[in-house]
């Protein structure tokens, strides 16, 4: 299996595996494992190509623990990303009886020409621009630590600061930016943003829980966007999210739309099992921010 033949937003996942990860491309799957990061679950996977029936429960169970979890400790997740469309609703008994929910994302695109802008409900001046991560870093990590999505939250900054630390090094190879919307001396959203070639992937749309429907996340996507055609010349955006989420409605309002959907299978460790169903942790997906 090859991670060319991946679909277009599992695909981009990988421009963030690139740094820190180690990815085999095996005959029945593709193993990906983020050394020292055993709490990131899709660091720390596997990827199929169809989709598995209930009598394969057993047998991918076993493959996850040979090829991720052995002699990984902190490895208390599993997580099986598959390259085919989403199943019925129904689908998969016996894997939900085990713990496993259906994580389904929703994949969107967007060109230069069909970027458009709506108003912000925000009297106060904004600015936009990329981070600092020699002076911004535990901003930004408090941000996104601000909302732990049902994660056990001292687990969930640990988190939040080893992926940051992870982006400041694809900073540093050219291959992202981070940026942050400030109001006033107040960080109230961000974002980041990776780029092969000429196609740019979103990454971890979030906006502070105090700081949501007032327009925000709009003109995050919106200022991000626009300098990714601008100052990297990009010609195609990809954004991940979840679509049962008002996010998707705030990027649809920017001009995203949506072509195609990835999903996968994930049972999360005792101590998050009241984390969000639909979390994915770092497909890119904004968390309700309008």
């Amino acid at each position: 299996m090859k991670v060319a033949d991946f679909r277009p937003g599992w695909r981009t996942d990988f421009l963030l595996h690139r740094f820190g990860a180690e990815v085999r491309e095996l005959d029945d799957c593709v193993v990906v494992c983020t050394p020292g990061h055993e709490g990131y679950f899709w660091g720390n996977c596997l990827m199929i190509a169809d989709a598995p029936a209930d009598e394969d429960l057993a047998h991918w169970l076993k493959r996850f623990d040979q090829e991720v979890a052995n002699g990984r400790p902190g490895v208390r997740h599993v997580a099986i990303g598959v390259n085919s469309l989403p199943p019925e609703a129904e689908a998969l008994p016996a894997w939900r009886e085990a713990g496993f929910d259906i994580i389904e994302t929703a994949t969107m695109r967007l060109q230069p020409g069909q970027l458009h802008m709506a108003p912000v409900a925000s009297a106060a001046p904004l600015q936009l621009r990329p981070i600092d991560f020699g002076s911004e870093l535990d901003a930004i990590v408090a941000l996104q630590a601000s909302d732990p999505q049902g994660f056990e939250p001292e687990g969930w900054a640990r988190f939040c600061r080893k992926q940051m630390e992870r982006f400041a090094l694809i900073h540093e190879a050219g291959l992202g930016e981070w940026f942050g919307l400030w109001c006033g001396d107040t960080l109230v959203a961000n974002c980041g943003l990776l780029r092969d070639g000429r196609l740019g992937r979103f990454q971890n749309v979030l906006t502070h829980p105090n700081w949501r429907r007032r327009g925000l996340c709009r003109a995050l996507v919106h200022g991000v966007s626009q300098w990714g055609f601008d100052h990297w010349g990009l010609g195609e955006l990809l954004m991940c999210a979840d679509p049962d989420d008002v996010a998707l409605h705030i990027y649809e309002s920017v001009g995203f739309q949506r072509f195609d959907s990835e999903w996968g299978l994930q049972r999360n460790p005792p101590e998050d099992h009241a984390a969000r169903r639909s979390v994915r942790l770092e497909r890119g997906a904004d968390e309700g921010t309008a």
